[in-house]
């Protein structure tokens, strides 16, 4: 089968395919040292490690048409912003290596394969590495491009007559976040303090400051910058593709009785800077394009020329859970949706980003906003909607209910495409956190 691999216990249906080849930043206990890795099954292959032992000219037939020192230099740093620099025609090229080098029958078995004492050196099972941050992200954009989410919210505080403001289906909606408190799956996420409106009905208003007492999810997909354009030029929506690296889960904590009473005018502030998870392993975009399909929201609105792509298939099917898991270990999957439902795709994010000559660099991360899909509850991806801001409780196992998080509580985010019937499976793995409990004041 093409999906094989001579990895030990491997199998096509992993979110690490053979299919797939993540790319992220580990480290060992051996060896402290940040290094970029890619996962292939249940193990991670140290491509620092592989590239010093393995002959350069061997590592050209591997990787044909690559600058060998040039990408030995990216793929030895703390992080993958210079190897997402490189440009996806290289990544292309690096993922295609990696898939033949891994591959049951590879035409590369003594550089790795037949190697053990290369094997011992470069590959580590996945629970025994650390991960990291796998960009140095300098800039963060938060976008609102889930349709059902966006609507639902609206109404839920608006009115169903106006639920969107009317220029939501005119232009991919963002703010400008923060990214000094972005932070890797698996990072505990402290319970923020803020000023809170108690009884939003009593004149005159008069907040407290204390901790959240409504603490929230967005269940997001994030997209990777590869490569710049300088300040004062636009990205063109034709070639807005070309400036993906690759994507990763997002959760956006949110404290939305902070939120509700800071946003107006300028946009939400402490109660989203606290904190943001993503999962670790960066999905390089080539391998989520099998899996582009059309919109799932039908945008009747006649759109701007700069926002017209060519493709009909413009986002992912990737499908998309969230699991609650209680501080004594018991665990709920909430909700359950697709990226399909976003209204607006990542290269006109992109092109509306830089429409006035925003500059953008390696490592600058999008969110896509909070995506939930069209049915009931357990579409919803977060918890505001599944509770109608605290009036209903979502139920759990272990006879538990919450209506906003609780100390003790976590979150993982899980997604992953598949073609139903081939067998072959492209997962992003976890992108969790545990809530604990913030200062008092």
């Amino acid at each position: 089968m093409a999906n094989e691999s001579w990895i030990s216990h491997y199998s096509p249906s992993n979110d690490f395919s053979l299919a797939n080849i993540p790319f992220g930043i580990i480290s060992t206990p051996e060896d402290q040292t940040l290094r970029p890795a890619i996962a292939i099954g249940g193990f991670a292959l140290d491509l620092k490690t592989w590239l010093a032992i393995v002959n350069k000219e061997k590592l050209a037939d591997v990787f044909s048409g690559v600058d060998i020192d040039q990408l030995d230099h990216a793929l030895s740093q703390p992080t993958l912003n210079s190897f997402a620099a490189l440009g996806r025609p290289v990544h292309r090229i690096v993922r295609k290596g990696l898939q033949d080098l891994l591959h049951k029958d590879t035409p590369y078995a003594e550089l790795l394969r037949d190697d053990e004492n290369a094997r011992i050196k470069t590959l580590s099972r996945l629970s025994d590495v650390t991960m990291h941050l796998p960009m140095e992200i300098g800039d963060y954009t938060d976008f609102y491009a889930g349709y059902h989410h966006a609507y639902a919210v609206g109404v839920m505080f608006r009115g169903p007559e106006n639920a969107l403001q009317p220029n939501y289906t005119h232009l991919p909606v963002g703010y400008h976040g923060r990214a000094s408190s972005i932070v890797v799956d698996g990072t505990p996420i402290r319970r923020p303090v803020g000023q809170i409106l108690l009884d939003p009905k009593a004149e005159p208003k008069q907040p407290v400051t204390g901790p959240t007492r409504k603490l929230d999810i967005e269940l997001e997909l994030g997209c990777f910058i590869s490569k710049p354009n300088k300040m004062g030029e636009s990205v063109d929506v034709k070639q807005a593709e070309e400036y993906i690296f690759g994507y990763v889960l997002l959760n956006d904590w949110s404290a939305r009785d902070i939120q509700a009473w800071e946003y107006v005018p300028l946009g939400p502030f402490n109660g989203k800077n606290f904190g943001t998870t993503i999962s670790a392993w960066v999905v390089l975009a080539d391998a989520l394009e099998p899996f582009k399909v059309k919109t799932g929201i039908d945008n009747k609105t006649e759109l701007q020329e700069y926002l017209k792509g060519e493709e009909d298939k413009t986002v992912f099917d990737i499908k998309l859970e969230v699991d609650l898991t209680t501080a004594d270990g018991s665990t709920t999957t909430i909700g359950r949706t697709s990226s399909r439902y976003l209204m607006w795709s990542f290269p006109q994010m992109i092109a509306h980003h830089t429409l006035g000559g925003c500059s953008m660099r390696p490592g600058d991360l999008l969110g896509s906003g909070t995506i939930s899909g069209p049915g009931g509850v357990e579409e919803r991806g977060s918890l505001l909607e599944m509770t109608e801001n605290g009036k209903k409780e979502v139920l759990l196992a272990g006879m538990n209910a919450r209506t906003f998080l609780k100390d003790g509580d976590s979150i993982t985010l899980r997604g992953f495409c598949a073609h139903d019937g081939k067998g072959v499976r492209v997962g992003f793995g976890r992108c969790s956190g545990t809530v604990y409990g913030g200062p008092q004041r």
